[in-house]
């Protein structure tokens, strides 16, 4: 029995350490993929075909409260975490709830800054800077959208099954995740939006 038992849990680690690798590993090509969009748009950054520059459409007032709002879904993430490494079901899913929220906004004001440059006649169609800018913003945005939608899965593992081993593991995962785009996007607004209101 005692023998079960001890192999049960050997492949339970072992199954733990596969998915954990697999992950990370997914991370780092998440992270490949965003270096060659941050490449593409330090090439095309200055094509704007006689268009306005990055210095002329960004405004640095609105993307600055996207960045805090992002960064404090962050910490709430991360409160989420806290509380349900301390069993507290409750107190995650509100923190949960919280993050939705917050992630929620900051895609609501990205789109509304995409609606307001096509609505300008600057889309992706005009030159090459606007079209590396929407590709590389709009793949961070889309990596939002798949968080927020693992949110929702994750409220409703944690509704149906408790804090159990496995539902941890996923939430361990999905707090790396939201980490991660928070990194991303301290380099989106860095980069894109500050050396770029300046240029």
């Amino acid at each position: 029995m005692q023998e079960e038992q001890l192999t049960v849990t050997t492949e339970t680690a072992a199954a733990n350490d596969k998915t954990s690798f697999g992950f990370w590993v997914y991370l780092m090509t998440d992270c490949i993929l965003f270096a060659s969009l941050f490449a593409v748009y330090a090439v095309m950054h200055k094509a704007t075909a006689g268009g306005p520059g990055s210095s002329e459409l960004f405004k640095l007032g609105p993307v600055l409260v996207e960045t805090l709002v992002l960064l404090t879904s962050s910490f709430t993430c991360g409160l989420a975490f806290l509380s349900a490494r301390q069993n507290k079901k409750q107190q995650a899913l509100l923190w949960l709830g919280v993050t939705f929220v917050l992630g929620a906004i900051f895609l609501g004001l990205e789109l509304t800054e995409f609606h307001q440059l096509v609505a300008e006649g600057n889309s992706w169609r005009r030159n090459g800077f606007l079209s590396s800018f929407f590709t590389l913003v709009g793949t961070h945005g889309l990596h939002i959208t798949a968080g927020l939608i693992w949110i929702l899965t994750m409220a409703g593992q944690i509704v149906r099954k408790g804090l159990s081993e496995p539902v941890m593991r996923r939430l361990t995962l999905f707090t790396m995740f939201w980490h991660f785009l928070d990194i991303i996007w301290i380099f989106i607004f860095s980069i894109v939006y500050m050396m770029g209101s300046l240029a």
